[in-house]
């Protein structure tokens, strides 16, 4: 199999374009350009109603932006150290929770992050990587090689419902700056939604692990152990619970690490929607997406459980006592998981999922192996390997005290707050993107040359002959 085509061997003049649009002028000529087909500047000095009427995406051009979002591309190099050999503390290699890949980055392949997609005619899910069989990757990458992004968004889609999945259009859920541009007929809206729970697994573990050692405190409980008392190194365990040794840290800033790993995952796909619009000469736009936690997640189909405030601020029984007698201690909505048809889409690793965060980790644990045991040409996965069987065994597995620790961890965070992770909950999203066809009689009236480029100007004559 090539690893790739060349644009010259695509048939279609609008792939080919796309495919050899140079990738210095997509990251130079991005802007966020927000005024699609049928649109209406409400106000102001750029006030503005379109003549046009919207005009949908084509599935063409939908699943070429939808590849570039997230699409399976293959297999993971893994290039890392499986064991620390001759220099000391360079293994953890078996942070990888998984061999496939995709066109963004995800740290260590968990591919926590799943895209949404909604537009005129359904709203979508589309499959990540763990969503289909490891012998499944190699066919999925030569769709990709060979240009059928049609048969890949057509695959790789599970419908939510039909029509347009949308949200109050006010404050807070919308802003009143995007109130007239975000989610109208005729655009495509992306969404992505980042599973916590497993990042947040795979993260403690590695921490937990013999070469890392790290110590967790919660700081909502006067810096004390957060359930991990009995693995401290000051208490004949291993992990290094002395402040003065820099490898404590807070569940506050082990929280704020996952979110940030994910938030880097959703801003690549909406990083590599913008270049591929400007590619394509397509409008669009990256913004907030979260100023109500669960208003998207509804929207979505999500279930909703719920965690008191007092759980939230781990209050104590007076405390708790006053604020249920005060009327203050109200439910706050906690995002637990997707499924369609009774078939789970997003299934975070915490309980109501699981009925303990023991079997959470567990089944983490054995998905992890699965990837690796997996991997191997007998089971139909070629991977990028040339001796798979030889990498594989060498990859140590986490020690039982390790696993350990991380169960003791984790089980804390659920029974003392009530969801998991504590601060954030399992399910997150914190950016948009749309897609449309721009609105060009808008940037004529009020822009001066380069508002929008040659590729904006002929996109119709490509894409829609």
């Amino acid at each position: 199999m090539k690893d790739v085509e060349t644009p010259f061997e695509i048939a279609d003049p609008a792939v080919r374009a796309l495919c050899s649009y140079p990738l210095m002028d997509a990251i130079r000529y991005r802007r966020s350009r927000r005024f699609p087909l049928g649109a209406t500047m409400p106000g102001g000095g750029l006030a503005h109603r379109s003549k046009e009427t919207p005009l949908a995406l084509s599935e063409r051009e939908e699943a070429w932006l939808v590849y570039a979002a997230g699409g399976l591309n293959g297999f993971c190099l893994a290039d890392l150290p499986m064991q620390a050999g001759e220099q000391p503390g360079t293994g953890g290699g078996n942070v990888m929770a998984a061999l496939t890949g995709r066109t963004i980055a995800s740290a260590d392949a968990v591919h926590s992050t799943a895209l949404f997609v909604v537009n005129d005619e359904a709203t979508w899910y589309v499959k990540r990587p763990q969503d289909y069989a490891l012998s499944e990757i190699d066919d999925l990458a030569r769709m990709a090689a060979g240009g059928d992004m049609v048969g890949l968004w057509r695959n790789g889609r599970v419908k939510l419902r039909d029509g347009r999945a949308s949200i109050a259009r006010e404050v807070p859920t919308i802003f009143p700056f995007n109130n007239w541009s975000t989610n109208l007929p005729g655009t495509t809206y992306f969404l992505p939604v980042s599973d916590l729970s497993a990042m947040y697994i795979n993260v403690v573990l590695s921490m937990f692990d013999e070469e890392m050692a790290f110590f967790v405190v919660d700081e909502r409980n006067s810096f004390r152990p957060a359930g991990i008392e009995r693995f401290a190194r000051s208490r004949g365990g291993r992990l290094h619970d002395d402040p003065e040794g820099g490898r404590v840290i807070p569940m506050l800033g082990l929280e704020t690490v996952i979110v940030e790993f994910l938030l880097a995952e959703q801003a690549f796909m909406a990083h590599n929607l913008s270049l591929t619009e400007q590619a394509m000469g397509l409008g669009g736009w990256t913004h907030f997406a979260s100023a109500s936690d669960t208003a998207w997640m509804r929207a979505l189909g999500f279930d909703l459980g719920t965690q008191k405030v007092s759980q939230a601020l781990r209050a104590g029984p007076l405390k708790r006592t006053l604020m249920r007698w005060l009327g203050q201690d109200r439910d706050i909505p906690v995002a637990q998981g997707l499924a369609v048809d009774g078939h789970d889409v997003m299934r975070p690793y915490c309980p109501p999922h699981y009925a303990t965060m023991e079997d959470a980790v567990r089944a983490f644990l054995a998905h992890k192996k699965a990837a690796f045991a997996e991997a191997r040409p007998d089971a139909g996965a070629r991977g990028t390997w040339r001796d798979a069987d030889l990498v594989r065994g060498t990859i140590p597995w986490f020690s039982d005290a390790a696993i350990e620790a991380t169960i003791a961890h984790c089980a804390y965070v659920h029974r003392t707050y009530g969801r998991f992770p504590a601060y954030f909950g399992p399910m997150r999203t914190t950016l948009a993107h749309q897609a449309h066809h721009l609105e060009l009689a808008f940037y004529d009236r009020h822009y001066g040359p380069g508002a929008y480029t040659d590729t904006q100007r002929t996109h119709a004559d490509l894409w829609h002959a």
